[in-house]
This record gives C-alpha cells, structure tokens and sequence, in this order.
C-alpha cells in the first residue's frame, strides 16, 4: 500500500464507512455525522482508492454494499472498537464511581427489574445514579444517539451496530378481579368481556394486537391506557379483562388472578440492548453484568 492509500485509512475515513454501511444511504450518513453529503462522498472516493473496492454501488435509488464492504464491515468496527478503547481511561472501579447511566424501559420492566437494581447500586456504587426513560418501541437511533445507554425490552431493532443478550423469558396472561368474575373459559367468552387495551404513546401498537388481526379475531375494547401501569385501578371491582406479561403478577398485578391466553401466542425474550462502542468498556459491563445477575434472580413462568 502506497504512502498515500495509508493515508487515506485515517479514523474518521473508517467511521464514516461504518456510518453509510448501517445507514445504507450516504444522505442518511450525512445527517448522522453532522457532515454534507459531498463531503461523505469525497470521504468514499479516498477509501475506494486506498482499498481497491467500490464498497458501495448504485441499486434503485439508494445504495448497496459490495462482497468486500460486507466482509470488511466486521474488521473495521473491531478496529475502532480497539481504538476507543485506548481512551477509555483507568479501570472502573464501582465503589469510587460518579457518573449517570440512562436506562430505556417501559413501565413492565422498570417496575420488575430496575429497583432490585437501585438496591445493588446502592451497595457497591453509591455515586452511579440511575435515570429511567420510556422506551416503547425502542430503535436504534436512540443508542446511537447517546439517549440512552441501555435498553430493557422484548422488541430488538434490527441493525449490525446493536448488541443484545437475553434476560428473562415471559408469557402473555389474561388478569382478571376474581371477585368480579371467573376465568374466560374459551375463546369467544374471551372475545366477547370488555377488555383495558394498550396502545404506547408513540403509538405502536403491541403485538398482540397484531397477532389478533392476522387471525381476523376481534376483540371489545373498552378502555385503552398508554401504558401497565394503567391497569389495575381499570380493572379493580370490574368484570374486564386485560391481557399482560404473567410476570406482572408478582408486583403490579399482584393482586388479581390470571389465567393463560385461550389462544396459541409466542413467549417472548426480555433484551438487553446496548451500541457496540460500549461493548467493550468497563462501566458499562459492569451495569450490564448488574441488570443481568437482577434477572438471573427472578423466578420462572408458572406452569
């Protein structure tokens, strides 16, 4: 390789490569890098010449990657990961820590796992302070971005630059005030109650609703709340049904019966998701390693 071609490999030459391979789009890349699109552009030029690939060619109106832009991908964010990591500082130590850590969790999983939390951080990193924002249907950007540093939830975005690791499996059940009213015994006795709804702020809709759809079931819905926590003073001294993680039963539901959905649903897996700039540094695993010792805790599904 030519002095030149050296040259042209310099950090930010390789960070905007990884910024258009997961954006797919130079315009996309632009924006996120704060730069012009001409100077993206240029930036590609440079590392085309240096790597002896086009990376990135033109497909419809947008752009694709080539073979060897796909199998660089990998090395390349190894490279910086490396880097940053040259400036991460000294070794972590929780004890003497100072520092916010910004965690993204509806309601469910901040109720269920983030206080047992707070308790560990108390003991072993009293100066780490914990700020909690809603997540409803996470995406990328908001780790990207910096809006927060982890993500609690059962819905991954679907990008390279994204980690996860599963904590904790759950089931969707039916609540219910057993004083008000027996299980729904099938199907149509489900279909047929007066059901609490949830539909998120940002308006999603969660899957269960969706799933209904697809099987052309409807369902009464009386009351819709934006999110859990909403429930149980809806449901309390009523004859309606909501349909939530059987999870729930142990802290916000604690106080009704449940009964399992008349109708096949998958479980779903609780995510931790986190960007991988911070794969590797030691703060943030050791929260990580926190969240999921939380998890390792809780006990399973009912039979």
């Amino acid at each position: 390789m030519n002095p030149i071609d050296t040259f042209n490999l310099d950090i930010r030459a390789l960070s905007t490569f990884v910024t258009v391979l997961d954006e797919g789009s130079v315009s996309r890349a632009a924006v996120k890098l704060g730069v012009s699109q001409s100077a993206v552009s240029h930036t590609l030029d440079r590392l085309r010449q240096a790597l002896g690939d086009p990376l990135f060619v033109k497909s419809g109106r947008g752009i694709t990657p080539t073979r060897y832009a796909l199998q660089a991908g990998p090395h390349i964010r190894q490279i910086l990961d490396d880097l940053h990591s040259l400036s991460s500082g000294p070794p972590f130590t929780p004890a003497t820590a100072e520092f916010t850590f910004t965690i993204a969790a509806n309601d469910y999983q901040r109720d269920l796992l983030l206080p047992p939390l707070v308790a560990a951080l108390r003991r072993e990193a009293p100066g780490i302070r914990l700020q909690v924002i809603p997540s409803g249907i996470p995406n990328a950007d908001m780790l990207r971005k910096d809006v927060c540093d982890l993500i609690i939830s059962p819905h991954a975005p679907e990008a390279t630059d994204i980690m996860q690791r599963g904590l904790m499996a759950d089931r969707m059940v039916v609540f219910y005030d057993p004083e008000k009213r027996d299980a729904p015994k099938d199907l149509p006795e489900y279909l047929k109650a007066d059901h609490i709804a949830l539909l998120f702020a940002s308006g999603e809709k969660p899957g269960l609703e969706t799933s209904l759809s697809t099987r052309g079931l409807t369902r009464r819905t009386l009351v819709t709340v934006s999110n859990f926590s909403g429930l149980p003073e809806f449901l309390r001294g009523t004859d309606m049904l909501a349909t939530a993680p059987e999870l729930m039963s142990k802290h916000l539901l604690r106080d009704f019966a449940w009964t399992p959905l008349p109708f096949d649903f998958k479980p779903f897996t609780l995510l931790m998701l986190w960007h991988r700039r911070n794969q590797n540094d030691p703060a943030h695993r050791w929260l990580r390693n926190q969240v999921n010792s939380v998890a390792a805790t809780m006990n399973g599904l009912n039979p």
